[in-house]
């Protein structure tokens, strides 16, 4: 879809996508005398909190301004884990080989199926935001642009509801930074950059955060030439170092090429015909100047809170540039408007999004207390190998003055990942000194989003190092990597003093 919300190109997948999440027949209802819930934003906040509502008994209105589903189905997680997945196919194709495999002919992207594929798959699972489901529900569907009129009081397309409470869930878009000639030149983001139905030769990309790395590999092993650009000393530098470094090398072994420090974009110029411009970037840097063609260039270097149209000032509710501000039960300044996912939180995920909104069904409808600081909340950036992470890093436990033992294993100590030859990565755990507290970790490996888990329920649940230890899991799975690093803790617990007590007693039982 386009940056005015028309979906780009015009294929059946897309009709179906249409059909479900913006009903072009779509009428909206007469409204509730009042409602207990209205939702401004149907993502994956709105989404949830909306069916959580509805099925506990509440009166519910949801109102969306473009599509249901919003950024995770519509041009976030959805299409862009598609086609990193084909994109997998792609590589393990070159990497056969080495696995005893020979592939005759080698491997040949069809770049308009992948993306055909990705249309697809992002139609399949539109079922779930579609709007006809939600009206089966019971939630007042509203397609169109709401606002707020009063404190307890919002507006869309020529109606008006009203309301005990309110969640506003919009979200937020892709930062399009103010480079001269940029705009002029054309540049995608991840609003547009899935609507391609031509493989870009060359694709520049601005930006070495999650979105940017994940999409450089992605469009690289489809067969783009790929530089990507971040103003950084290191990619991810919000990352673990190490993780940053085994990105990096990969990246090269696989032909990205990476510019970071502090090189400034200064302009963007264009040549050649109308149809196919060339696009040259103008990077300087002490007086060095350095020149990038591109046939494409994608935009991922941050994101905004969508705050404008809602007039929040008419609720009382304040909101900065990071967006609207909320407490830690994710109240606004109107104690009657909460807010959750993107437009408010600072970990911007889909599976924070969906936790936040269950707070507040909690807190605005049920007299509730929880925190949303209370969350313990994973990440995973989908690169090849995967970045994971939870809980804090060494450096903010040294901020906060807390003192931290880790403990760690390489992907090469792993059997499942030697027979599968894929060594890249590591897993590091963080403990709290002179106990068994998992305080954080990181994991650098393929599947390594989904290994994490284990690390967050055992900090959820209090569960320590010691019965980490214990938990026998199957053999061989990349979960080994868990059970090394806890052993490694285990070894610790033993002081020559009770090891010293341990000999003795063996001997004594000889």
């Amino acid at each position: 879809m386009n940056a005015e919300g028309a979906l780009v190109p015009d294929s059946s997948y897309d009709d179906l996508l249409e059909q479900n999440v913006r009903p072009p027949d779509w009428v909206n209802p007469e409204p509730a005398q009042s409602y207990n819930l209205v939702v401004i934003g149907a993502g994956t906040a709105g989404l949830v909190a909306a069916a959580g509502a509805a099925a506990l008994g509440a009166r519910v209105a949801l109102v969306e301004k473009r599509f249901l589903g919003g950024d995770c189905l519509n041009n976030g997680c959805v299409p862009s884990k598609t086609i990193i997945s084909s994109s997998r196919y792609s590589e393990e194709v070159k990497e056969a080989p080495g696995h005893g495999v020979r592939v005759p002919c080698g491997s040949d992207v069809d770049f308009p199926a992948v993306m055909e594929r990705m249309r697809r798959v992002r139609a399949d699972i539109s079922s779930h935001d579609s709007a006809l489901r939600f009206d089966k529900m019971g939630v007042d569907v509203f397609l169109g642009e709401g606002r707020f009129t009063g404190h307890n009081t919002a507006f869309v397309e020529g109606k008006k509801l009203r309301f005990k409470k309110a969640l506003i869930a919009t979200g937020a878009r892709a930062l399009h930074p103010p480079v001269d000639g940029l705009a002029e030149a054309g540049y995608l983001t991840n609003e547009n950059v899935f609507s391609l139905t031509e493989r870009p030769g060359r694709l520049a990309v601005l930006g070495g955060g999650a979105i940017g790395c994940e999409l450089a590999q992605a469009f690289s092993r489809l067969g783009s030439k790929v530089t990507l650009l971040h103003n950084r000393a290191r990619l991810m530098d919000k990352e673990d170092e190490d993780a940053s470094k085994v990105l990096h090398d990969v990246f090269a072994r696989e032909g990205i090429s990476v510019v970071l420090g502090d090189w400034a974009l200064k302009r963007v110029e264009t040549s050649g015909p109308e149809n196919a411009p060339v696009k040259l970037l103008v990077m300087e840097k002490g007086g060095e100047t350095l020149h990038i063609e591109a046939d494409e260039i994608l935009v991922a270097v941050g994101r905004i809170p969508n705050v404008e149209g809602l007039d929040l000032g008419h609720a009382g509710v304040k909101y900065d540039r990071r967006g609207v501000v909320v407490d830690d039960y994710l109240r606004t300044t109107n104690p009657d408007i909460f807010a959750a996912g993107d437009i408010c939180l600072k970990f911007k995920f889909t599976h924070t999004a969906d936790a936040a909104a269950r707070i507040v069904i909690a807190n605005a409808l049920f007299l509730g207390h929880r925190k949303v600081s209370a969350l313990t909340i994973p990440w995973c950036t989908y690169t090849d190998p995967e970045v994971a992470h939870v809980g804090i890093y060494p450096e903010d436990a040294e901020a906060k003055g807390i003192a931290i033992k880790t403990f760690s294993c390489q992907m090469t100590e792993v059997d499942r990942a030697l027979m599968e030859g894929e060594l890249d990565g590591f897993l590091k755990v963080h403990v709290k000194d002179g106990t068994d507290e998992i305080l954080g970790a990181t994991m650098v490996s393929r599947h390594a989003g989904d290994m994490i888990g284990q690390l967050t329920l055992a900090m959820t649940a209090g569960i320590g190092m010691k019965t980490l230890s214990e938990v026998v899991n199957a053999y061989p799975t990349r979960t080994e990597a868990i059970k090394i690093v806890a052993d490694k803790y285990n070894r610790t617990r033993l002081t020559p003093t009770l090891k010293g007590a341990l000999i003795r007693w063996l001997n004594w039982t000889k």
